[in-house]
């Protein structure tokens, strides 16, 4: 390395590649074959755990999307299979986006909405009305009867 007069610090030399501080902590760990065995039970142990959980939110509240891409992305840090996983689901994630997005199915998917909506309610209005029930916040609890 050739030293930088005007800042007094190290300049790379030609040739040289600039590494910041994570890819030489990264680099140091992969000398040592404990340590990079070590870090990479680690990368996979967090990358998994935040996949799962995406997957759970699935089924559950939560950003189920947005977990497992992060748990992809988490992966694909060490492991070329999650590289390529990640590279698919952000290709099924364009695709959607731009399905989504499609004036024509955005018309039709606000047409079904609201006429669902009033097919749930027309059809509860009616069972209330034919089966004479009282709704719940009508109910008097303090009746002395």
């Amino acid at each position: 390395m050739a030293i930088n007069q005007e800042k007094g610090a190290a300049a790379p030399s030609e040739g040289e590649p600039v590494l910041g501080m994570f890819p030489r902590f990264r680099e140091y760990i992969r000398r040592n074959p404990v340590l990079n065995t070590t870090w990479q039970i680690g990368v996979f142990t967090v990358g998994v755990t935040v996949l799962l959980a995406g997957l759970v939110m699935m089924i559950a509240p939560g950003p189920g999307i947005l977990g497992i891409i992060v748990g992809l992305a988490i992966l694909a840090t060490e492991f070329a299979w999650a590289q390529r996983a990640l590279h698919r689901a952000r290709a099924a994630a364009e695709r959607a986006k731009e399905k989504a997005l499609d004036p024509r199915a955005k018309r039709r998917n606000i047409i079904l909405g609201v006429t669902g909506g009033i097919l749930a309610g027309a059809v509860v209005t009616a069972y209330l009305v034919i089966h004479g029930l009282q709704p719940p916040w009508q109910v008097n609890l303090f009746s002395l009867d």
